[in-house]
């Protein structure tokens, strides 16, 4: 189990900003992604602004980005032996010393 030290509205201005940097980086105008994406002017620049979109915005914006198949992975189940390893390793009952 991990802990979470950041917010869900700080997740979404991080997000913003990687967007922005990676739209940036391929000489991409907001107007260009909204033009190559469907979504509007307005929602992608209130998006870099504030970090608040609607899902399947945001997968248009990804896709034009090249960054879709990123999402296949965001709730991946963990494997069982994964998630019970803690409790494995409590009840542990092997015997770490010898008798005199």
């Amino acid at each position: 189990m991990s802990v979470i030290l950041i917010t869900p509205p700080e997740m979404a201005k991080q997000v913003a900003k990687q967007e922005r940097t990676k739209r940036l980086s391929l000489n991409l105008s907001q107007k260009g992604l909204s033009e190559r994406s469907g979504v509007s002017y307005a929602v992608i620049k209130k998006f870099e602004q504030t970090g608040k979109i609607s899902l399947e915005s945001l997968l248009k914006i990804a896709l034009v980005l090249n960054s879709l198949n990123e999402f296949e992975c965001l709730f991946n189940i963990i494997p069982a032996e994964t998630a019970n390893s803690l409790d494995e390793l409590l009840s542990d009952t092997n015997r770490k010393r010898g008798r005199k």
